[in-house]
């Protein structure tokens, strides 16, 4: 596959994309209290307009990264089809000029959709169709493109059959390519559907040969509690719900998920909380830290052994689609700026704010400089009260929370 390599990016961001569609459930407001009981056999429940949009990590982070004011190359396959149209026309109208549009057209099969549901009252569940993002492969990867980028972060390995098939041999071998190539390398989950092949998988043992190659691993709470643990995602699920699987976060388990991942070979560990916030751990290992340091301009001694969580921005919510991606786009972008811990996690959720003001994933987003005069004046954050136990602190400077173990190396 020829790849369009005309511009020098900062960041390459490949993998699934989707047209998202997005109607608005005001007819279920009346059901507020139980959700099911709103789709029952022979209903009609009228709503309203519906917002068709691009979907997936690679609109959804590349273009937030591109409206922030960096350059990205986008790498992402549609069908030659109506949805796989529209798909090009909306991201050719929302990239910037610096945006290369690297979309692979299959000639069989359909375009990636998703009916994002999102009802009053409840967080958005999805209906969706994989399409041709089931095949995306290694040889889609615009390999020649990375010696001239600085940061590679792949999106969705779930929703595409080769990346986890095999025991995950293929993402591994693009992500092996990618560090060899000399980029820092990112990653972002999807929860599969449990009854998918996906969903079988064996993600514990498809982490464990990745993880040694990816430095910035970005999975959300709910994904990553079902790929290691998943009695417990099961037990949260029965106790709470699906759609309420958080309410089982706490300090103790968020530090013992991500001593898995540290453990397994990832540099750092960003677990998304979707309104609690965004948590942050890295690795203790300086000697790895020295290499990546001098690629993103970061201080070292700033990013090694870290442990702290930022909370989310108050905002008005008018949809929460798409708001892990930005999320993800704001912490990348701090990185690529060389910010501080603290300063990446909530240019992170300040971010992931600008994107649930609408009801679409990236319309939102301004410049990286808006986003900075925001939070450099008064916003207020939402608690965080299970991080309110001892040994963790709050670090008004910075509106972060600190572990004890890294307020007292901080403090030193």
């Amino acid at each position: 596959m020829l790849h369009s390599t005309a511009n020098q990016a900062d960041f390459v961001i490949a993998g699934n994309i989707n047209l998202d569609i997005i109607p608005t459930l005001t007819g279920l407001t009346d059901c507020a209290d139980d959700l099911a009981s709103a789709f029952i056999p022979g209903r009609l429940i009228e709503i309203g307009p519906s917002i068709t949009t691009t979907g997936g990590c690679v609109s959804n982070t590349g273009l937030a990264l591109s409206r922030l004011g960096f350059s990205t190359h986008l790498v992402g396959k549609i069908a030659e089809d109506h949805f796989g149209q529209i798909l090009r026309n909306l991201i050719e109208d929302q990239a910037s000029p610096s945006t290369v549009i690297d979309l692979i057209v299959s000639p069989s099969g359909s375009s990636s959709y998703t009916i994002v549901m999102s009802a009053p009252g409840y967080d958005r569940f999805f209906l969706h169709s994989p399409g041709v993002n089931a095949n995306f492969s290694e040889h889609d990867i615009p390999y020649e493109a990375l010696p001239h980028t600085k940061l590679f972060h792949f999106g969705y390995p779930p929703v595409m059959q080769p990346m986890y098939a095999n025991e995950g041999a293929e993402l591994q071998s693009i992500f092996r390519r990618v560090k060899l190539a000399g980029a820092i390398t990112s990653l972002d989950m999807a929860r599969p559907d449990p009854q998918s092949t996906a969903g079988k998988a064996n993600w514990r043992t498809i982490l464990t040969g990745l993880l040694p190659y990816v430095d910035i691993f970005l999975p959300s709470f709910e994904e990553i509690l079902y790929m290691l643990r998943r009695n417990h995602y099961d037990e949260l699920e029965q106790r709470f719900g699906r759609a309420h699987v958080d309410k089982g976060i706490n300090a103790d388990l968020l530090h013992d998920l991500t001593d898995e991942l540290l453990q397994m070979g990832c540099l750092v560990a960003g677990i998304k909380l979707g309104d609690k916030g965004f948590y942050l751990r890295t690795s203790d290992q300086r000697g790895k830290w020295d290499l990546t340091a001098s690629n993103l301009n970061v201080n070292p001694i700033d990013w090694t052994g870290r442990e702290l969580l930022a909370p989310c921005y108050q905002v008005d919510i008018a949809g929460t689609t798409g708001s892990g991606d930005c999320t993800i786009a704001g912490f990348l972008a701090g990185l690529f700026k060389g910010q501080s811990p603290e300063q990446a996690v909530t240019s992170a959720v300040a971010v992931g704010a600008y994107c649930v003001e609408h009801t679409d994933a990236t319309s939102g987003i301004p410049s990286w400089e808006t986003v900075q005069d925001r939070i450099s004046k008064p916003w207020k954050r939402l608690t965080a009260n299970y991080f309110e136990t001892t040994g963790w602190y709050w670090e008004s400077a910075h509106s972060v929370w600190l572990s004890a173990l890294d307020n007292g190396r901080r403090n030193k």
